[in-house]
């Protein structure tokens, strides 16, 4: 952990906050600070500027346009975004699709897919949850059956964020069904223009169009757009979830909430002081903030030792108390906000921190649930961390 306090992290980590909090637009990190959705163009402005200066896929290798950068410095990376509000380069162009793709794709794959994808020229959106097959995905049965032409596609997919901007989905198919459920999934390149795809938006609770449902009526898709082998396609989707998983922590987003409840508690009437004056709240802040600081230094030391890279198991540890500690801040903001905060309930929402507060909160409430729920983290952790 010391290691992250060196004069060389230091000035890397300085070097960063300067550059995100000048060069990406004020009015993109203000809608993230404060908890709105953000517009297609405001994610491909922000990506293109980061990918033009070197920073949209820095842990990718050097060849794709990556930076071959060690997790340490990829921590200190996502933190300081995080920290200055800026928007995360699409996670499923960079961090999910695109290891895959360096790991396991073809070279014509790669050459195609993955310049595009750091770019934002391809938006990319993830098809593997379904309406019976979410937190046990591999009980998926959107069906892909090979034809002379290529593989056909039928079945749904849900939950898929930002299906509305997607130009491509990766997705998860049944190409045998008569073995072991995890041993007949293959995983799919589908363009989001072929003939056949359906997109349905679902509204969630705080209002918000960020997930949808998308249908597949015998959906053609080439041979040459399946990664890897046939049936292989489990195997390859463990090594994205577990990218997937450190990435949703976002340690240093919960940083930046929990030093906005500070800064606005400080200035919010309670009793004969302030609400940061007030014992059980300011404990629950400090505590946060405690907690915050062993995830970090849990999640270095993960980074930092042999075998703890992609595909490491323990990426669980870092999901679960993360996506906790995310709920947590979400909490704070929302006894900031008081009564206030239930201006979003009546649609009467400004740009101020108490009205955007409950969207922040019901927001938070799925972090628990995506990217595999915290009951199967639990059990990925008993089994495969403590060998239980």
């Amino acid at each position: 952990m010391s290691a992250l306090y060196s004069a060389e992290l230091k000035a890397f980590r300085q070097e960063l906050r300067a550059f995100f909090t000048s060069q990406i637009p004020e009015r993109i990190r203000a809608k993230i600070s404060a908890g709105q959705p953000l517009a297609r163009a405001d994610f491909v402005e922000s990506q293109r500027i980061l990918n033009a200066n070197g920073l949209a896929v820095p842990h990718w290798p050097a060849a794709w346009g990556g930076r071959d950068w060690d997790r340490v410095r990829l921590h200190i990376f996502t933190e300081e975004l995080q920290r200055a509000a800026v928007p995360l380069p699409l996670q499923f162009n960079c961090n999910m699709l695109g290891p895959v793709l360096a790991a396991f794709g073809s070279e014509e794959q790669k050459q195609r897919f993955l310049p595009r994808a750091a770019n934002l020229d391809d938006w990319w959106c993830q098809g593997f949850s379904e309406p019976e097959a979410g937190s046990d995905l591999a009980s998926l049965q959107t069906r892909a059956v090979r034809t002379p032409q290529g593989y056909r596609v039928t079945g749904q997919k849900t939950w898929t964020t930002y299906a509305q901007y997607a130009d491509w989905i990766f997705c998860l198919v049944r190409t045998d069904p008569d073995v072991r459920k995890q041993a007949g999934i293959s995983f799919l390149l589908i363009d989001m223009r072929s003939p056949g795809i359906t997109v349905r938006p679902i509204i969630t609770v705080e209002g918000h169009h960020e997930v949808n449902e998308v249908f597949f009526d015998d959906v053609l898709v080439p041979f040459d757009q399946r990664v890897g082998e046939e049936n292989r396609g489990w195997d390859y989707a463990k090594y994205l979830l577990t990218n997937e998983r450190s990435g949703i922590a976002r340690i240093g987003l919960t940083k930046e909430r929990a030093a906005r409840a500070r800064r606005l508690a400080a200035t919010t009437p309670f009793g004969s002081g302030t609400l940061l004056d007030h014992a059980p709240f300011h404990q629950r802040l400090i505590e946060l903030e405690l907690d915050l600081k062993a995830l970090e230094i849990t999640l270095v030391r993960l980074a930092s030792r042999a075998g703890g890279g992609e595909g490491d198991p323990a990426a669980s540890i870092v999901k679960l108390k993360g996506s906790q500690l995310q709920q947590r801040a979400a909490e704070l903001l929302m006894d900031v906000a008081g009564p206030a905060g239930l201006r979003a309930m009546t649609g009467d929402i400004e740009d101020d921190a108490p009205s955007l507060a409950l969207a922040t909160y019901l927001n938070a409430r799925k972090v628990s649930i995506y990217g595999g729920a915290n009951e199967i983290q639990r059990n990925i952790i008993a089994k495969q961390v403590l060998g239980l």
